[in-house]
């Protein structure tokens, strides 16, 4: 048997399928309907004028060619207005790089600021990449279990109500190795929008203990209960900000964001920006310039769509409607059998029926399951949450 050069033992730990592997061959064989309800995606077109078939190169001069590792000059301006003007953050051309989705932001940020061996806080549960890029980066994740404990049904004493509570949880967590903290809200998966008393503590705290925040904001434009607000405007020397067009937009497939953060930190961020994917797609940089400035209505009516499927697939399985995000996330522990979580998403697949396991979300979320309720259409939303319904009150 040949002998292979050696690979990275933090590498050879990262599981090859992040959310869905243990069901990869029966889900390719099953025959019937899908209701793919574990991608977070949207069923919707971008609006008109933001779609690639609307990009002529006549009006693009460079359109299929590079542009500079920081991006398209024009694209940053525009972001860099929107910053100040919605989310309240002092902002220039310079605070701003274009990435390859907010994947590409928080890579970069994260290889810029953390070294081996350094503790990244990691509130849970959490978009599923995030754990290991940390770990890519050679860095530690260290779990924090807090969003759940805000908006889901948990016994009073675990329960985060206040600042000092939020405090108390991440305070648990923190030791001299402790570097950055990463911070989501909305939040994926389970739809939390922070409050300003919970994210003004959070950042008096960093910066207390001089950490680096890492604030993912990719659902920004869908809270639905109460206003998002970023964490950057109470700590912005501290504080590098991830944005996407993906979910706000409709534009995953763009692989377009923004990292937005204090002027100090981010020429280190872009030279690893500029290794990693030199510069981020052309034509999603011109996209997404065009949805700021011309997607509004589009987006009000996608938030309205969103909120309304979600209350109603809530309801539907007797969880509590979504703050925000575009994501349902709940213990299915009374639904098991023997089998435990891999039997329940078996009879689901059989079903039709794709989650998410809980624990791509993080360590003591393994009998949870997270469901995206914007991922295919609302009718055939609704026929997967039925059927995940009828299992549910079978078991």
């Amino acid at each position: 048997m040949p002998h292979y050069p050696r690979i990275v033992p933090a590498v050879t730990q990262i599981p090859s399928g992040f959310t869905f592997s243990p069901l990869a061959q029966k889900l390719a064989k099953h025959k019937g309907p899908l209701f793919p309800l574990h991608v977070g995606d949207t069923w919707m077109e971008p609006f008109e004028g933001g779609r690639m078939e609307n990009l002529l190169s006549l009006e693009h001069d460079g359109l299929h060619r590079y542009t500079a590792p920081r991006g398209i000059r024009e694209v940053i301006e525009t972001v860099a207005a929107k910053v100040v003007a919605e989310n309240k953050i002092p902002c220039t051309k310079d605070s701003v790089i274009m990435t390859a989705g907010a994947t590409g932001a928080l890579a970069s940020a994260i290889g810029a600021t953390i070294s081996e061996g350094d503790e990244v806080l990691i509130l849970s549960p959490f978009w599923p990449l995030i754990r290991n890029i940390v770990r890519t980066f050679r860095g530690t994740p260290v779990e924090v279990p807090f969003y759940d404990r805000i908006v889901c049904d948990c016994p009073p004493a675990n329960k985060i109500s206040t600042a000092d509570e939020a405090l108390a949880a991440v305070q648990a967590k923190y030791t001299p190795r402790t570097a950055a903290i990463y911070v989501s809200t909305p939040n994926n998966p389970t739809g939390a929008v922070l409050s300003e008393e919970i994210l003004q503590a959070l950042a008096s705290w960093a910066s207390a203990k001089n950490l680096w925040i890492f604030s993912d904001e990719v659902y920004e434009y869908l809270a639905y209960t109460k206003p998002h607000i970023s964490i950057a405007r109470f700590a912005p020397e501290r504080t590098l900000t991830a944005f996407s067009f993906s979910k706000t937009y409709g534009m995953a497939g763009n692989r377009a964001g923004y990292l937005v953060g204090p002027q100090v930190i981010m020429d280190a961020i872009l030279k690893v920006s500029t290794h990693l994917i030199y510069s981020a797609p052309t034509a999603g940089q011109i996209a997404g310039m065009r949805a700021i400035q011309s997607g509004g209505a589009w987006l009000d009516r996608a938030r309205a769509q969103y909120q309304e499927i979600g209350d109603e697939m809530a309801d539907l399985l007797s969880l509590p409607r979504p703050e925000g995000s575009t994501f349902l996330f709940f213990d299915a522990s009374p639904h098991l059998d023997d089998r435990g979580i891999g039997g329940f998403l078996e009879d689901c697949l059989e079903d039709g029926v794709v989650l998410t396991p809980g624990s791509s979300c993080g360590a003591g979320y393994e009998n949870w399951v997270r469901l995206c309720y914007t991922c295919v259409a609302p009718d055939a939303t609704r026929e997967g949450v039925r059927r995940l319904a009828s299992r549910m009150e079978a078991g």
